[in-house]
């Protein structure tokens, strides 16, 4: 059957969070978002989500807003499929295009008479178990906030440091030696130079770290090959590869050991699956990753993460741990860091 557009509407959504969010790109009070919905003509309704996330997609709230106003004229009329082919040549921002993208994939499941189970042909129903961040602040609290979530049962930690070199060798420090038994990923979010870089990979080579995502900044492949080359660590690229062409390039210059996908950087679900595809071709791990986002598009990015388990290696999706009020619009239950389908 097929669905077509007949209305495109936005809200601007707001979300308190527990705690300040902070990276060395940027610090977060509350998550703010614009929410569209994608209305047919037979009445059935799509919704997706794109979160502000200036430093990294070069999109706040305004430009979103805008660039879903832009595209939404040619979008109506079309049938779903043709609007996804539509969006995605369009030149709107990665985290517009994933709002829209979101919101046409959930209406191809009901076009289909599917659930999202069946739609994206989960066979897998286990729980799978997210990180949760650690924003950068001075040691001492940095070590009381990880001690924090440890004792509540999240024991995959993902550290945000700084540019400050000594800081981040002293917190990974302290947080090897007190949690011995805590799986840390290390973020520094572009933070690093190459000679800081090795500074740093040089003080914790002794230590047990899953990963460090992103030393250096996202266009100099070149030095993220040879920290890569340099250490036993792996190394995780992320802002490095927001599309398939960037993952191919870094697949294919060996650039890193690991790539991290967000629907955000992507385009939204359609192409986070490709990128899924290409990686599960190639043999490449994956972290599934998200911005701070609403519960719609943590939604669809659990959706992937069930369904290409077998590719994903990590999950970086604790924006709902984040929120000050739980989340009633969630399909999936978080309790601590473990992540279940919801059951009605």
């Amino acid at each position: 059957m097929n669905k077509k557009i007949s209305n495109i509407t936005t809200q601007v959504k707001h979300i308190p969070l527990k705690t300040p969010f902070i990276t060395a790109l940027r610090r977060v009070e509350t998550i703010e978002f614009v929410r569209v919905y994608l209305t047919c003509e037979d009445g059935s309704v799509g919704v997706g989500e794109a979160p502000a996330t200036m430093a990294i997609t070069g999109e706040d709230i305004e430009i979103i807003l805008a660039s879903i106003a832009k595209v939404k004229e040619s979008l109506i009329g079309l049938d779903i499929e043709d609007a996804l082919e539509t969006l995605h040549k369009s030149t709107i921002g990665s985290s517009a295009k994933a709002a829209l993208d979101i919101a046409c994939v959930f209406l191809l499941g009901q076009a289909k008479s599917k659930s999202l189970l069946e739609y994206f042909e989960i066979q897998e129903l286990a729980p799978i178990y997210t990180d949760i961040t650690i924003s950068l602040n001075a040691a001492d609290v940095m070590l009381r906030d990880a001690k924090a979530a440890f004792s509540e049962g999240m024991g995959i930690l993902k550290i945000k440091l700084g540019s400050d070199i000594s800081h981040a060798i002293e917190v990974t420090q302290k947080l090897s030696s007190s949690l011995p038994n805590a799986e840390l990923l290390i973020d520094a979010n572009q933070a690093w130079s190459y000679e800081d870089s090795l500074v740093y990979l040089n003080a914790v080579k002794e230590l047990k770290l899953e990963l460090v995502e992103q030393p250096v900044v996202a266009e100099d492949l070149a030095s993220l090959k040879l920290l890569s080359q340099a250490t036993e660590i792996p190394i995780l690229a992320d802002e490095a590869t927001f599309t398939l062409e960037d993952v191919k390039k870094v697949y294919e210059t060996q650039s890193a050991d690991m790539i991290n996908i967000k629907l955000m950087k992507c385009g939204g679900v359609s192409r986070a699956i490709e990128i899924l595809e290409y990686a599960r071709e190639k043999n490449i791990s994956v972290m599934l990753g998200s911005m701070l986002e609403g519960p719609y598009s943590i939604n669809a990015a659990l959706y992937l993460a069930f369904a290409y388990r077998d590719v994903i290696k990590y999950i970086d999706l604790d924006s709902p741990l984040l929120y000050k009020k739980a989340s009633d619009e969630l399909d999936f239950t978080f309790k601590a860091s473990m992540i279940s389908l919801r059951r009605n």
